[in-house]
């Protein structure tokens, strides 16, 4: 009896309520025959009966049938544009109920494998463009390098060839030196270009030492600036009087001052002032390098960061990787580094962190 009254199904709801339709207009039918009412008032009576009855039927089956339908088939048509924002609202144990239920586990299941294709998408195209870019680096590497080797290769040649047919031995002699002073060119070339592509393909790792900073700068700058007999420019220093200690690569620090010391050397204006700079400031110690005379054009100031960046009139770079080579080397320590132009030259600067526990304050070995 009560699988029998149960409400699981449409087939069974329809039957229920058909029945008992049924039952109550037939019920209602033998009362009105009873009552000592006028023939035409019974039968006005019966009519309103039968109407209210038929509202009824049609309210329940609105409840039962159509409304469920009515939702299912609105979220239905929001899937097929693919909008998930409403699910299926039909609780109903039945099959309609059922269909709602596997309606939103598949619009769930839609949105989560659209989600991941676009993803997938998103993450396609960005290895597409990335192989583009290696491509057109490529290409740009090739092209440069070739460009850039024509001229050493050129001028070998040139007295390669003059050394066959030059008698005099002073002369060969001379051809000689200049062909190796090429061939000594292009190896640092193709060396420096091997270190920055292992440095940018993370193949060369950094190996941090504690070390004063300040003795290493003042041993390089010596190296590279005193006692140069063609040295046509004014050296001034701004450094600290004790001892400054930090943690970072020191051979690759190494490379980052020689290609800035030869690259404001080399830029600084005939008997114009070259002037080295450490200042401490905030737990950190500020490099800069100043050299007096001609300003890099504004457009052109981060350009010259770039592999193989050459201006015919800028001559910021050498070959083009000395500083590739110092804005990589920074740029891996997460360093801040750049480089501006000030009223009468050009300033370059980076900043690294200061050893706290290895300062001069309180250090016995640094006193």
């Amino acid at each position: 009896m009560k699988e029998w009254f149960s409400l699981r199904t449409v087939r069974r709801k329809i039957v229920v309520i058909s029945k008992i339709a049924g039952s109550i207009l037939i019920v209602f039918y033998v009362i009105f025959t009873r009552l000592p009412l006028q023939q035409d008032m019974a039968f006005l009576l019966w009519i309103v009966f039968v109407c209210l009855l038929i509202l009824a039927v049609d309210y329940l089956l609105g409840r039962f049938i159509s409304d469920p339908v009515s939702g299912i088939c609105k979220t239905a048509e929001q899937i097929a544009q693919l909008d998930f924002s409403s699910p299926c609202k039909v609780d109903a144990k039945d099959e309609f109920g059922e269909l709602a239920k596997n309606l939103n586990i598949m619009s769930g299941s839609l949105q989560h494998t659209l989600e991941k294709l676009e993803q997938a998408n998103v993450q396609l195209g960005k290895d597409v463009e990335r192989e583009r870019r290696l491509l057109e680096e490529r290409k740009e590497l090739t092209d440069r390098l070739s460009h850039e080797m024509k001229t050493p290769l050129g001028v070998i040649r040139a007295y390669a060839e003059g050394i066959q047919d030059e008698n005099d031995e002073e002369k060969r002699q001379k051809y000689a030196e200049i062909i190796i002073s090429e061939t000594e060119r292009m190896s640092a070339l193709i060396t420096a270009l091997l270190d920055l592509s292992a440095l940018e393909k993370g193949a060369a790792a950094l190996v941090p030492e504690q070390f004063d900073f300040v003795e290493f700068l003042e041993t390089i700058a010596g190296r590279l600036l005193t006692d140069l007999p063609d040295a046509d420019f004014e050296l001034q220093y701004e450094l600290p009087e004790h001892k400054v200690y930090v943690d970072t690569d020191k051979s690759r620090m190494e490379q980052v001052l020689n290609n800035l010391i030869v690259n404001a050397k080399k830029n600084v204006s005939p008997g114009g002032i070259l002037k080295l700079s450490l200042i401490e400031e905030d737990g950190r110690l500020h490099f800069s390098i100043f050299n007096q005379g001609r300003q890099i054009p504004p457009e052109k100031l981060s350009k010259i960061w770039e592999k193989f960046y050459r201006d015919n009139d800028v001559q910021y770079g050498g070959s083009g990787l000395g500083l590739a080579i110092v804005a990589q080397v920074l740029s891996m320590q997460n360093y801040e580094y750049g480089v501006k132009n000030v009223s009468d030259g050009v300033v370059f600067f980076f900043s690294i962190p200061i050893l706290m526990e290895h300062s001069s304050f309180g250090c016995p070995a640094c006193e």
